[in-house]
C-alpha cells in the first residue's frame, strides 16, 4: 500500500490547500507526488495546460506516485493524520513531462499585484470572447501579456500561466507586498509565488516525422 508521511500539520494543511485548488479547477485532476531529500514535491497539470507545483516536508512511498486529486484531498484534509494512504496509483494516466531540476536562471522579480491585474484583465477579455466550449480560446491563452528580461533571457509570459497562478491561489491576499520570481531555462518558464509555482515549456515541441 502507498504511504504519504507529512508529520507537520501546517505542511499537511498547505498540501491540502494546493490539492483543493487543483480539484476545484479540474475535478479529475491527477497529482504526481515525488519524494526527494526529505520533501514531497506535488505536481498537477491544470486546465490551462500548465504545470503547478507545491513542496512540503515529508516523504511518499513509492518515491514517485500519481494519484487522483480527490483521493489525495480526502486523505490529507479529511483523515488528517501524519501518515495516510494517498490513494490508488494512477501512474499510467500521467502524460506530462516534468521540467529539469537543474539549469534554472533567475530572470527577474515582478510585483504580484501587476500579474494579478493582468490576469483580471485577461479574464474580462475571455468572458467577452469565449471559445467553442465556453473556455478561453487558445489564441488568447497563448498571448504574451508581459515580457521579462534578465540573465540573458527575454521571457514572454503567456496569459495561461497567469490564469493558473490566480486560479491556484498562489498569490496571497496582500499581493501589493509580494513579488513573483521569474526563472527560465532554454526550454522552460517558471513563476514562483508565495504559495506555489507555475511552469510551462517556453517553446512547443516539434512533432516527430515518421
Amino acid at each position: 500500500m502507498a504511504e504519504l508521511r507529512i508529520p507537520d500539520p501546517v505542511e499537511r494543511d498547505d498540501l491540502g490547500a494546493f490539492v483543493a485548488r487543483a480539484v476545484r479547477l479540474d475535478g479529475d485532476a491527477l497529482v504526481r507526488l515525488r519524494s526527494r531529500d526529505g520533501r514531497v514535491h506535488a505536481w498537477v497539470v491544470t486546465p490551462f495546460d500548465t504545470l503547478v507545483t507545491r513542496t512540503v516536508q515529508g516523504a511518499v512511498l513509492p518515491g514517485d506516485l500519481t494519484v487522483r486529486g480527490s483521493d489525495l484531498l480526502a486523505a490529507v484534509a479529511v483523515v488528517g493524520t501524519a501518515v495516510v494512504d494517498p490513494g490508488t496509483a494512477q501512474d499510467a494516466l500521467w502524460r506530462s513531462a516534468l521540467p529539469p531540476e537543474q539549469g534554472w536562471r533567475k530572470v527577474d522579480q515582478v510585483p504580484a499585484e501587476v500579474l494579478a491585474e493582468l490576469a483580471d484583465q485577461g479574464a474580462a477579455v475571455a468572458r467577452d470572447n469565449p471559445g467553442p466550449h465556453g473556455s478561453p480560446p487558445a489564441a488568447l491563452l497563448d498571448q504574451k501579456v508581459i515580457t521579462v528580461s534578465g540573465a540573458g533571457f527575454d521571457v514572454g509570459v503567456p496569459l495561461r500561466c497567469l490564469f493558473a497562478l490566480s486560479g491556484m491561489g498562489f498569490v496571497g491576499g496582500h499581493a501589493a507586498a509580494e513579488t513573483v520570481r521569474v526563472s527560465a531555462t532554454d526550454s522552460w518558464l517558471r513563476l514562483d509565488a508565495r504559495y506555489g509555482a507555475v511552469l510551462r515549456r517556453r517553446h512547443a515541441l516539434l512533432p516527430l516525422l515518421v
